[in-house]
């Protein structure tokens, strides 16, 4: 399974970006599909996770209310509304085998590479 991300950029705060990443290959093994960042310093976090089903949605307390995770079969997307500083980060869109989305990295079995959002003050 490959994982293919896009969007990101650069933003000043409060505005929006939004991030798209598609599963090619043998997609019917994936389950769950999400979102983790890495912000320098920082260890990998679990933004946003969701379901092939999408009846399990799964989002960090820092993101709740701003972002929203969506599916599309093979393909997650995650809307990215009123940004904050310290929303900067690498984005990294990760996929498992595993039903339900988990905030625990390693149970992620897939990988893309990263996209770099900077939020601007």
């Amino acid at each position: 399974v490959q994982l293919q991300a896009s969007g990101g950029g650069l933003v000043q705060a409060g505005g929006s970006l939004s991030l798209s990443c598609a599963a090619s290959g043998r997609t019917f093994s994936v389950y769950a599909m999400g979102w983790f960042r890495q912000a320098p310093g920082k260890e990998r976090e679990l933004v946003a996770a969701i379901n092939w089903g999408t009846s399990s949605i799964y989002y960090a307390d820092s993101v709740k209310g701003r972002f929203t995770i969506s599916r599309d079969n093979a393909k997650v997307n995650l809307q990215m509304n009123s940004l904050k500083p310290e929303d900067t980060a690498v984005y990294y869109c990760a996929a498992t085998r595993k039903y339900n989305p988990s905030p625990r990295q390693y149970e992620y079995d897939y990988w893309g590479l990263g996209t770099l959002v900077t939020v601007s003050s």
